[in-house]
């Protein structure tokens, strides 16, 4: 094993852990993704020693780690912690260095982050109050459809008369599926409905600029969103390679200047 310096950000969510591991040049030469579960420490930690078996790194080689996300103080081996709003910017301004919005679509909520073509951050709204939009309400519906959470993205693909929902409410919107299923509508068509509504959700709560980018592990697991998306918008949007590591990638990205800052103290 080569010995040379690596970096590592840690992106804890409340229903996915990333770790990404960085060289001295930016490069993403290790990752990982894992359930949190009900231990986040372990989650970290296991995440961590698949990423670094990917770059073919020790711990020892570790010069920084940053933590951040919901559970970004369960991190026993950080060095540091950042807001995952942070994160996330760093994160996809590393990628697409202009003026651009950020659409984040998790687990557990959904964020827009606006940044500006010197990728500081000029606007922000988050989704914390409803699962409405987000991982849990697709995950919740692919439940009441009695589906499995992968196939809905081929599902919503197969659709050829969509079934648009009344409601953006996980509750309201479970009856509402019941209802569909009940009148014998074809689940492919209430699927491609229910990704409309995560669509709508999430366009509501901000205005965005030109150039827009969209993350997030539902993105990465349905990119049948984006495509929506970009029929709705009426433009290409941007999507990073691995769109669920865009945090933590924006993690390792603070811990690569943490460790040149200690470097010259």
């Amino acid at each position: 094993m080569n010995s040379r310096p690596v970096f590592v950000g840690v992106d804890i969510g409340a229903s996915r852990t990333k770790v990404a591991v960085l060289d001295s040049a930016k490069r993403l030469i290790g990752h990982a993704v894992s359930k949190s579960g009900n231990d986040f420490s372990a989650a970290a930690e296991n995440c961590l020693t698949v990423s670094l078996a990917m770059a073919n790194a020790s711990r020892e080689e570790i010069v920084a780690s940053i933590s951040t996300g919901y559970g970004r103080r369960n991190v026993s081996f950080a060095t540091a912690e950042k807001t995952e709003i942070s994160c996330h910017g760093k994160g996809c301004f590393h990628y697409f260095p202009f003026k651009i919005s950020i659409i984040d679509i998790g687990g557990q909520d959904n964020k827009i982050i606006k940044l500006d073509g010197e990728g500081r951050r000029i606007g922000f709204k988050m989704n914390r109050k409803c699962a409405a939009g987000t991982g849990a309400f697709l995950e919740e519906m692919s439940t009441r459809l009695d589906i499995p959470l992968e196939t809905m993205d081929g599902l919503a693909r197969q659709s050829r008369n969509m079934i648009e929902l009344g409601s953006f409410c996980t509750v309201f919107s479970a009856t509402e599926v019941l209802e569909k299923i009940r009148q014998g509508k074809k689940v492919p068509d209430i699927v491609k409905g229910l990704f409309l509504s995560v669509i709508k959700r999430v366009l509501e709560m901000e205005s965005l600029t030109e150039n827009i980018v969209m993350t997030g592990g539902v993105v990465a697991y349905n990119p049948f969103l984006v495509t929506m998306s970009e029929e709705m918008i009426g433009r290409k949007l941007l999507v990073p390679e691995y769109p669920q590591l865009t945090g933590a990638i924006g993690a390792a990205l603070y811990a690569i200047e943490a460790g040149m800052t200690a470097c010259i103290k």
